[in-house]
């Protein structure tokens, strides 16, 4: 039998073999936090959240021609309690940012989100008193994808740096329970929080 075959097979293409010829291949040494980021990122499941015209990018991204399956993340979810990306694409307003902030808690950790597109970015050109300039001001983002509207390949491209982050990320990172805090998007004009005054209307 060849040498290579009794070699680890189960790893990534960076992951150096451990040759295990003593055991016949059977033993697999490697880290818990590995094997944890390797099942995360390699079964994403996006939340979709268009909002505008990148949205249509989004789409495309998913269809035959870009085929966004060969990376893992081929069923987008429409429940928030089914996912752990959210791809917000395109302008929120204020309006819609308590409504933002109650999908992103609703879904389970851990979860990433990616800003899609200039205007959830940074409110693109829409620099006014009724857009959130930013989606970052309402729940942290882990990839920022440029442009107006971004191509699919662009997405598909972050979508591939936030695969990069999580193989990376520890499992003690993600256990450890950060206080939320509210930000200048989610207060009323009152002072009041805006979750809950939408909340009880």
């Amino acid at each position: 039998m060849d040498t290579r075959v009794q070699e680890i097979v189960l790893r990534d293409s960076s992951t150096p073999a451990i040759p295990n010829l003593e055991m016949g291949g059977n033993v697999l040494v490697t880290r818990l936090d590995e094997v944890v980021n390797w099942a995360r990122r390699n079964s994403i499941f996006p939340l979709t959240f268009g909002l505008a015209c990148c949205a249509i990018e989004m789409m495309a991204s998913a269809a035959s021609r870009f085929d966004l399956a060969r990376f893992g993340m081929e069923v987008f979810r429409a429940s928030p309690r089914q996912a752990d990306l959210m791809i917000v694409a395109g302008r929120v307003s204020k309006k819609m940012a308590p409504v933002l902030r109650q999908i992103y808690d609703q879904m389970p950790a851990p979860k990433w989100v990616v800003s899609m597109g200039a205007c959830a970015s940074c409110g693109g050109i829409f620099n006014n008193y009724a857009i959130v300039q930013g989606v970052d001001q309402i729940v942290p983002v882990d990839v920022y994808v440029p442009g107006c509207p971004p191509s699919p390949d662009a997405l598909i491209y972050a979508l591939i740096k936030l695969q990069q982050k999580i193989r990376t990320q520890r499992l003690g990172m993600l256990l450890e329970l950060k206080p939320r805090t509210e930000t200048p998007a989610l207060e009323s004009g009152d002072g009041t929080r805006a979750i809950e005054s939408h909340a009880s209307g």
